[in-house]
């Protein structure tokens, strides 16, 4: 979460530095990250299966409006749920509110007032609001009608995971960030021996980069072999 000095928040979670637009590899979600850039869209719902870049969107999203100066806030519903609705009292006041994990939160009505009521006065307020889930928001569960229809109020994408060629480019993207170079040769072997998964493969590309660094070594297909378990 970011904030200007003295802005008091009911919760405080962090942004990873890394999770910009700069280093997102859109793929087959270009649509959905061109959308999230443009911010021209008061609500947006993203859905999709974990792994496909949900919650590095949503921080991206924070990242952008806090360098120009706005109030942006990211809340992890999995993390907030331990928490009463409360937490959400005040936070129209954010210029963008970014919610991740909307699926846990289904069932429960206090939760879902909450959110529906949040929905109403972040229009009011004539700020800005993202909700992720792990499904389209018809698939989640919502039992509160009003909500459901609160969640389609703006464009609902659906982020698609990439494939393996995308992954390939998506690594080497994110290796160029860091000022390294990892042939497409190495890319690929990582894909075919560490796990497919882009979360566990951006942490091994972290550990290769450290990695190269303390050994003042290129990346190759050699080298990367031990740090893959």
């Amino acid at each position: 979460m970011k904030s200007h000095p003295g802005q008091q928040l009911p919760l405080r979670i962090g942004l990873r530095d890394g999770a910009t637009f700069t280093n997102f590899y859109p793929g087959p979600n270009a649509a959905a990250v061109h959308a999230l850039q443009a911010a021209r869209e008061p609500f947006l719902y993203l859905g999709g299966p974990p792994g496909c870049g949900r919650s590095h969107l949503l921080q991206a999203a924070c990242h952008a409006v806090s360098e120009a100066g706005g109030l942006a806030a990211y809340l992890p519903l999995e993390e907030c749920m331990a928490m009463s609705p409360q937490m959400l009292a005040g936070m129209e006041q954010m210029a963008l509110l970014a919610l991740d994990d909307v699926e846990r939160l289904a069932g429960n009505a206090e939760w879902e007032q909450a959110l529906f009521h949040l929905y109403n006065r972040m229009r009011d307020a004539g700020h800005r609001l993202i909700v992720v889930g792990n499904a389209p928001p018809a698939a989640l569960g919502i039992a509160l009608p009003d909500l459901l229809s609160r969640l389609g109020w703006g464009p609902v994408f659906q982020l698609q995971p990439l494939s393996d060629s995308e992954k390939s480019a998506a690594l080497r993207l994110r290796a160029n960030q860091r000022g390294m170079e990892l042939p497409a040769e190495v890319a690929d072997y990582l894909l075919n021996h560490a796990s497919r998964e882009m979360p566990d493969l951006i942490a091994l590309l972290e550990r290769l980069d450290e990695g190269s660094l303390a050994a003042q070594r290129r990346l190759t297909i050699p080298f990367v072999r031990p740090f893959i378990s």
